[in-house]
């Protein structure tokens, strides 16, 4: 049950890191909603499961899904980088448009 949870999980940020990568189209209600998901099984399975319980194959699916974790941070965080210029850049231009040099502190506008 952990494994399949874990390679759910796994499976779910892979395709967000991939789409986000390749700048595609991403549903991203339905990718939060299966991380959510998945979040809530494996709460309910870690206080089910002990550390010396987990086998090897289970130690290696973690493993792959924190590597997997951390690209997909790093695509996240350049998204929300990305986003934050252009919020920026539009912020500057509407700033420009609205003012029409009155209290500019350039004189000669």
């Amino acid at each position: 049950m952990l494994l399949d949870s874990l390679k759910r999980l796994e499976a779910t940020i892979e395709a967000e890191t991939e789409a986000l990568t390749a700048n595609t189209e991403i549903d991203l209600e339905a990718v939060n909603r299966a991380k959510s998901q998945s979040l809530l099984e494996l709460t309910r399975l870690a206080r089910t499961v002990s550390a010396d319980e987990i086998d090897a194959t289970t130690g290696i699916v973690l493993a792959r899904l924190h590597d997997k974790l951390t690209r997909n941070q790093v695509a996240v965080a350049r998204h929300l980088r990305a986003v934050e210029e252009i919020g920026d850049t539009l912020a500057a231009t509407l700033r420009a448009a609205d003012s029409d040099g009155t209290y500019s502190a350039r004189i000669g506008r």
